[in-house]
């Protein structure tokens, strides 16, 4: 332990000495906390303000940081740490057939729910975004109508989500009740059989648009598997899985409300090619240039012919005994016609001859035809775009 001369030589080199203490009889302890109580105006002093680097963050502010706040719903937007790891969401390429295709629906829709209904009524198309599944299903207000629906020929599914305002408001309509202004107040009981049945047959209408809307770029039906009213009922998914949310609008005059069509990426996965088109029919045709082109290298390459005199199986204990100046008898006269190769394709045959000092062949019939023709192909490009 530091003796008083050894703590004296300390303040001296840490300056304590000139801190301002009093030095008018006080003591070793009064001068030690007098020395701690100046340290501490000095720390004070140097976090003072809204910028100070030594500044010690309250919970509040911890929370605001980090985006947690116990205070706010499930379906606001998240900000800070917890936003930066929403934001993992795997970012999909955008499917621009997919637009045109709902865009074709919101047209579709439009003239069936007027002819359902008798009455003005204006689909329009809110937003298409990726969402997670967990996500979406606990974002959806309650009461609401959750229908699962099959793609048959994905062999997939996804979610038809109508919502208690358009369910009311089409009850209204095809039930002759009363135009009332503003939003129709949501009753907090379950749906009747009444009320099933009419949302079962308008989300059957809506269906049918969609298969009429997709049917352009594929041919797919979609069919309603089951109706249900709590959304645990209705997964489909893993709630991590990517999905992409399509939301429409429905107006009749001063009263509507709102469907969603939740796909599953891995349910429109078979025609992901298809909705990367830009247009209707962008890959579908054929490029005569290209094809010009094609064939123009094709009919330009080198190929190497095989000239196979003869062909005969040995045993392998005769290979293996062979030895130099043995000779192997090929039953073959210098008119018997030899075969012409291409790697493993056998091609036609020519009888054996010479020009000068080199050995040629003479063709004596026409080529074989091909196995595999163009229209082989073309089956199999049908049979893709028919899945």
């Amino acid at each position: 332990m530091a003796g008083p001369s050894d703590q004296d030589k300390l303040a001296e080199d840490w300056g304590l000495d000139d801190i301002g203490l009093p030095d008018d009889g006080m003591t070793e302890e009064q001068r030690a906390a007098a020395a701690a109580a100046e340290w501490a105006a000095m720390i004070e002093e140097a976090g003072e303000g809204e910028g100070g680097p030594d500044r010690v963050l309250n919970q509040d502010e911890i929370d605001s940081l980090l985006g947690f706040d116990a205070s706010i719903g499930s379906n606001v937007e998240l900000t800070g740490v917890q936003a930066l790891i929403n934001s993992a969401l795997v970012s999909y390429e955008r499917l621009p057939m997919l637009e045109i295709v709902f865009d074709r629906l919101v047209r579709l829709a439009t003239t069936s729910l007027r002819n359902f209904t008798s009455d003005n009524v204006e689909v329009t198309m809110d937003s298409i975004s990726s969402v997670r599944f967990g996500d979406y299903l606990n974002s959806i207000p309650l009461p609401a109508i959750l229908s699962v629906i099959k793609a048959e020929e994905w062999e997939n599914y996804g979610l038809l989500t109508v919502d208690s305002s358009l369910i009311y408001s089409m009850i209204d309509v095809l039930l002759g009740g009363r135009r009332i202004g503003g939003n129709i107040r949501v009753e907090g009981r379950p749906y009747t059989t009444i009320e099933m049945a009419l949302a079962r047959k308008m989300i059957e209408i809506i269906l049918e648009d969609t298969h009429r809307a997709f049917e352009p770029v594929t041919d797919v039906n979609f069919k309603l598997e089951r109706m249900e009213t709590n959304p645990r009922f209705a997964a489909i998914s893993r709630p991590g899985n990517a999905a992409i949310l399509i939301e429409l609008r429905i107006e009749m005059d001063d009263r509507g409300g709102k469907i969603e069509i939740l796909l599953p990426y891995a349910t429109i996965e078979p025609i992901r090619e298809q909705l990367l088109q830009m247009f209707m029919g962008e890959k579908f045709g054929r490029d005569p240039i290209w094809e010009g082109h094609l064939a123009t290298e094709i009919y330009s390459a080198n190929v190497e012919i095989e000239a196979v005199l003869h062909e005969q199986e040995l045993p392998l204990s005769r290979m293996l005994g062979i030895k130099p100046g043995d000779t192997v008898m090929f039953e073959r006269t210098p008119s018997d016609p030899v075969r012409l190769r291409c790697g493993d394709v056998e091609l036609t045959e020519a009888i054996m001859g010479h020009i000068g000092n080199h050995v040629s062949v003479r063709v004596t019939r026409p080529l074989n035809p091909p196995k595999v023709t163009m229209a082989a192909f073309e089956a199999i490009d049908e049979k893709m775009e028919g899945r």
